[in-house]
């Protein structure tokens, strides 16, 4: 296969250029072939589309390409229509002038080479670089029929000779104008379409209070602007106001509406020491939070940044376009060419007219615009679809693959359970009581970050119990933690970490059955008693397993309780297959087991110990609610943080899947049945010809069809 005809490919380095002369220092990027990067606006080497931000700006700035091409087409507009009235009207009314060549070449120039300039640009650049792709059809079509109606009005003895004196020469001025028009409308309207994909987005971006109230050192306040805030900084929120970034709140409480961010309409209670989000709403109280994250670092930039990013990334099926395209256009030029001969032998007279139109028909009709903008157009609006239902898409690999997984793994704590533990029991061996119990547990817990231990930190917070001071602290991964409490070694583990009695295992097991995580407390090699934590499963996980089993999967639950614990959860939920007493370490390897078996697995999960496994799945989901770690080893990533979100996720792959192969088979069906007509197969048994004015609004409708059936997803119920 020639260079001409490759399709990109992912290794490819991008090629960033220097700035414009113009200062611009935004970076642009191709939509379909993301190593395409430059700094200001230009089009692709590869494929010759626009090229567009990188990074979606809020406030309403405008497309500079799309102003141009506004410009470019009115112009276009208020010349081809006279032009075509001319022409076409000559053949109905007798009044109209008839002989206007040089009327129609003084009126057609400024069309096809001020505003077709873009087109043949793009077109020379694709010869240069060999990548031929739409913009080679339309130069070569519309600069054939300019160039040869160019030529018969300068000298008309010579087409005179070749075509007999008897014979009338048709020029096509406004044929080439006509088409330039056209293509310009198709371009305004992809252009158009692919900006309201974004439009979601930069919403989102404007949902950002511009100032913030800031407490200063010595106590006073004032409004400073949103981007002047620092990390650390006390900042107000009064009654009604909007938080200005995010970051954890340190005095006063009151009830925040976060259903821009979830979804999720009920208010939630916000006390010190809670967490709150940038440009949601608060309610009637007023508290003071401390900034944590600001800038790119808050979570309404990061979903911002992450759709915006996999709107560019290319699913696999684009594979099958790029193929495609990379053979399509040669093939295209030779059926061209093939067409013009065979008619300047075959047809009828005047021959070479009849060759000249449609060659150009062929050249114009088979402009794969709806081809290359198939999948890209489905991905932009499905993932921006996504993040208005809280479903935010890293890339569109894990969008496709979704459609396709059979088996859903999922971690319990966090996932199918709120992640927020309770204390529920303390029970004391002999020798001990439990507070003594409960106030060593909470102390050596203190300085670990795991949600059990925090359960037992608040349960001794609950009962005012005063901790003491921890050294020689350590944490053993999915085992326990160790440490000396008032000068006593204290071990706070699973059984695996702690050694105990038959009768504190019975113990436990009672628990377990209950669905209650146990944990065994030694005190200098002694057993002084055992803790007891349950996490409440979500309310929405009994029906989103329901739904997600309806859809076919299969559903494992992962767990690093234990398997009397796991499998009262289980029951609970109606879940049969659950792998517990897992260490973080191995849930990779169970993830690696079930792909080993042919299954195409899916794995769901929110902390840091699930991130490997995340990775490790075809589709890694992690909860919003969870680790940044673990987000960033997903390919999906649910906002709110609950197992309805896996649902509307699959939901969305379906319908972004089934939308793409709709727009490839438009794309497809429209050139595989265009091309013949255009080269005048209909013509021996039924006399019909398709003029090049009639081939460009076809290509124009096709590439509106394609958009338009990709921005129905916009709305799509999930």
């Amino acid at each position: 296969m020639p260079h001409a005809q490759q399709s990109c490919c992912h290794h490819e380095k991008p090629a960033v250029m220097p700035p414009v002369a113009s200062g611009e220092n935004v970076l642009y990027i191709c939509p379909m072939h993301p190593q395409i990067r430059r700094y200001g606006p230009g089009s692709c080497s590869i494929c010759g589309m626009a090229l567009e931000p990188e990074t979606i700006m809020p406030g309403d700035v405008p497309d500079p390409e799309l102003v141009d091409m506004a410009r470019r087409f009115w112009v276009s507009a208020a010349l081809s229509l006279p032009l075509l009235f001319l022409t076409m009207g000559a053949h109905l009314i007798p009044a109209l002038p008839h002989n206007t060549l040089w009327f129609q070449l003084a009126v057609s120039t400024p069309v096809v080479l001020w505003s077709g300039l873009p087109f043949f640009e793009r077109g020379w650049i694709s010869l240069q670089t060999r990548r031929l792709n739409m913009f080679t059809l339309i130069a070569l079509g519309t600069g054939a029929a300019y160039l040869y109606s160019l030529a018969v009005t300068l000298f008309p003895a010579v087409f005179a000779k070749w075509f007999g004196s008897g014979q009338q020469i048709h020029v096509y001025f406004e044929a080439a104008a006509v088409i330039t028009t056209l293509v310009l409308l198709g371009q305004i309207l992809e252009l158009k379409a692919r900006a309201q994909t974004s439009q979601a987005m930069r919403a989102l971006l404007d949902l950002a209070p511009k100032t913030a109230r800031v407490i200063h050192a010595d106590g006073t306040e004032s409004n400073i602007p949103l981007v002047n805030v620092q990390k650390g900084d006390l900042l107000r929120v009064r009654p009604g106001e909007k938080i200005p970034v995010d970051g954890v709140v340190v005095e006063g409480s009151s009830s925040v509406d976060q259903s821009m961010m979830t979804g999720e309409a009920i208010p939630i209670e916000k006390n010190p020491g809670d967490k709150v989000t940038g440009a949601t709403l608060n309610g009637t109280g007023t508290f003071v939070i401390r900034a944590e994250r600001i800038g790119p670092e808050t979570l309404l930039a990061q979903i911002v940044d992450m759709v915006s990013k996999a709107q560019r990334t290319r699913a696999p099926i684009q594979r099958l376009a790029d193929l495609v395209a990379g053979w399509f256009v040669p093939a295209v030029i030779f059926v061209a060419i093939a067409t013009a001969v065979v008619w300047s032998i075959f047809g009828p007279e005047p021959r070479l007219a009849y060759a000249l139109v449609n060659a150009v028909a062929v050249l114009i009709i088979a402009c794969p615009c709806a081809l290359g903008l198939a999948t890209p157009m489905s991905i932009m609006a499905g993932t921006g679809r996504g993040a208005r239902a809280g479903v935010l898409i890293k890339n569109a690999e894990a969008l496709e693959v979704l459609e396709k997984v059979d088996t859903l793994v999922i971690d319990k704590t966090g996932t199918l359970t709120e992640g927020k533990p309770k204390l529920v029991a303390v029970l004391a061996a002999l020798g001990f009581d439990e507070e003594t119990v409960l106030r060593l547990a909470a102390s050596l817990e203190r300085g670990s970050e795991h949600p059990l231990a925090a359960a037992i930190v608040r349960g001794a917070a609950d009962r005012k119990i005063t901790l003491a001071g921890v050294k020689d602290f350590q944490s053993m991964t999915g085992k326990g933690v160790t440490g000396m409490v008032d000068n006593k070694k204290v071990i706070l583990g699973n059984q695996v970490l702690a050694e105990v009695s038959e009768a504190m295992k019975a113990q436990a097991e009672i628990c377990r059955a209950q669905g209650q995580t146990v944990m065994f407390l030694m005190v200098d090699g002694a057993a002084a008693g055992l803790l007891a934590v349950v996490d409440p499963v979500k309310p929405t996980t009994p029906e989103a397993l329901r739904l997600l089993k309806k859809s076919g999967l299969h559903i494992v639950m992962l767990t690093g309780d234990n398997k009397t614990t796991a499998e009262s959860v289980a029951r609970e939920l109606g879940l049969e297959d659950v792998e517990a007493g897992i260490m973080p370490a191995r849930k990779s390897e169970v993830i690696r087991a079930l792909q080993a078996r042919g299954g195409i697995v899916a794995m769901a999960g929110d902390g840091i110990n699930d991130a490997p496994a995340l990775a490790q799945a075809h589709v890694g989901i992690a909860m919003g609610t969870g680790a940044d770690v673990a987000m960033e080893s997903a390919g999906i990533t649910l906002v709110k943080g609950d197992l309805m979100g896996i649902v509307r996720a699959r939901n969305l792959s379906r319908a972004t899947m089934r939308n793409i192969r709709q727009n490839l088979f438009f794309a497809f069906i429209y050139n595989i049945l265009g091309v013949p007509l255009a080269a005048g197969v209909l013509y021996p048994v039924f006399g019909l010809l398709l003029s090049p004015v009639v081939a460009s609004a076809a290509m124009a409708l096709s590439s509106v069809s394609v958009i338009v059936n990709a921005l129905r997803l916009n709305k799509t119920v999930l």
